[in-house]
């Protein structure tokens, strides 16, 4: 199945978004419910997550389209390798062959390819694709496509921590030095701005050890449709519901106006 061609109602759908002014520069994805999507169905788990892949593709287009410049999709889990030993390499089958198929289209796309977590734990088939990918969109200039993969939030602190620690044993860091902006810089994160949107997909209202440090200001956003039904129609509603939004960051409404005023001023 290919992304949904544009249209002129899509079209009009993303001019009015635009023409707000306010689209998230980072989304943010828990994509949940594809084993619950199938079984809904009848079908085995692994059809779930074969059309969560088409799911995919059709979201990565939509952001590229509405120049949002970084979408980070949380794929795979450190708790995921807990899985059933089928499942899991069921995903690794999958991943690979989106890998192989998908690395021109993104690259045709202007679309540059990231990748965050623990690479090495992943098979080295996976591991020399992903490199592959990486390498063939890595001059790419429009949407940061961002694969969250054997990540956890935890994970991720705690690798920073010990990287930080390195530094400070080797007298790159004095300890005085390290405040929240230095932190955020030893996170698999640092070369891009924190989340402004996180949507969660199923309806399930938590975070799983997603972007733990990340999201502290994000906005979060919860869908009921499983991540195979989520598409570019579903992403509209999330940015709609963002554009309402007063985003504070710990001030009250009144000094956000005046900053507002004082920029526009």
């Amino acid at each position: 199945m290919n992304a949904i061609p544009p249209d002129p109602q899509d079209q009009q759908a993303r001019e009015g978004l635009i023409s707000k002014g306010d689209i998230p520069c980072h989304i943010a994805i828990i994509m949940d419910g594809n084993g619950r999507w199938a079984k809904e169905r009848g079908l085995p788990r692994a059809a779930g997550h074969r059309e969560g892949v088409n799911s995919v593709r059709d979201i990565v287009e939509a952001c590229g389209l509405l120049n949002v410049k970084y979408l980070t999709l949380y794929t795979f889990s450190t708790e995921n390798w807990k899985r059933p030993r089928n499942e899991v390499s069921t995903l690794m089958r999958l991943l690979l062959k989106a890998l192989r198929d998908e690395a021109d289209r993104l690259r045709r796309n202007n679309v540059r390819l990231t990748v965050i977590g623990d690479i090495t734990s992943l098979p080295l088939e996976v591991q020399a694709e992903l490199s592959d990918a990486i390498q063939k969109t890595r001059g790419n200039t429009g949407l940061t496509l961002n694969l969250a993969l054997s990540y956890s939030g935890r994970w991720d602190i705690i690798a920073a921590i010990r990287a930080l620690l390195r530094d400070a044993r080797a007298g790159k860091l004095p300890s005085d030095d390290v405040s929240e902006e230095v932190f955020a810089g030893y996170l698999s994160t640092s070369s891009m701005p924190d989340p402004d949107l996180l949507i969660r997909t199923s309806g399930e209202l938590r975070i799983s050890n997603f972007l733990l440090y990340q999201i502290a200001y994000a906005e979060l956003y919860i869908s009921r449709q499983y991540w195979p039904d989520f598409r570019r129609a579903q992403l509209y509603k999330a940015i709609s519901d963002y554009q309402r939004r007063e985003r504070r960051f710990g001030l009250v409404s009144e000094q956000v106006g005046a900053q507002a005023h004082h920029r526009t001023s």
